[in-house]
């Protein structure tokens, strides 16, 4: 990657993130990358692609996290703890304002518009993967549990940059484990 294309992705990302995708415009983030006009668009032919970009980038993250936790040689249930502890990590975070991909959403509601097809690359990855772990847990019903662990997650994001995110973790986490626990309970 080049250093005015990663500029470019950094300055994108903090601003779209902060501040949301349809307020920040390209001037902006040309001012804040320090490039010209030219070389935003020779990177990313529209604001489109540069929000494509952006997304993807926070999918390759997160990704990256997830595969840590399920390589970190430790048991199939220890993984999926891992994994819900990196997210209760990140509603802890400084500056968390939500999941990128729920707030992309929400800004293009179209299913057909490029940000929103990211969002849905992303989402279908997200719980396929926990899918995935579940069921090396010894889950009999590893889709719906991880519908489950989704829905909570989805819920944790967006409470945790609304109030205290403590208890808001505090409560994600105990979900999870709730998931764990009951694997082998049949629902009613």
């Amino acid at each position: 990657m080049s250093e005015a294309r990663a500029r470019l992705l950094t300055s994108a990302t903090r601003l779209f993130y902060s501040e949301g995708l349809h307020s920040v415009g390209i001037d902006r983030v040309i001012a804040e990358a320090g490039v010209t006009r030219a070389t935003l668009y020779r990177h990313f032919p529209s604001k489109d692609d540069l929000l494509v970009a952006y997304l993807t980038a926070a999918d390759q993250a997160i990704r990256a996290g997830v595969e840590a936790a399920r390589t970190a040689g430790a048991s199939p249930v220890d993984a999926v703890r891992a994994v819900a502890a990196s997210i209760a990590d990140g509603i802890r975070s400084p500056g968390f304002r939500g999941c990128a991909f729920l707030n992309a959403a929400a800004e293009y509601p179209d299913p057909a518009h490029p940000v929103h097809q990211a969002v849905l690359t992303h989402r279908n990855w997200f719980l396929q993967v926990v899918t995935e772990l579940l069921e090396a847990t010894g889950e009999p019903a590893p889709e719906p549990a991880a519908r489950h662990f989704v829905m909570l997650r989805d819920g944790a994001m967006a409470a945790g940059c609304l109030t205290d995110p403590a208890p808001v973790c505090e409560t994600f986490l105990r979900g999870v484990e709730g998931i764990l626990k009951y694997r082998n309970t049949p629902v009613a």
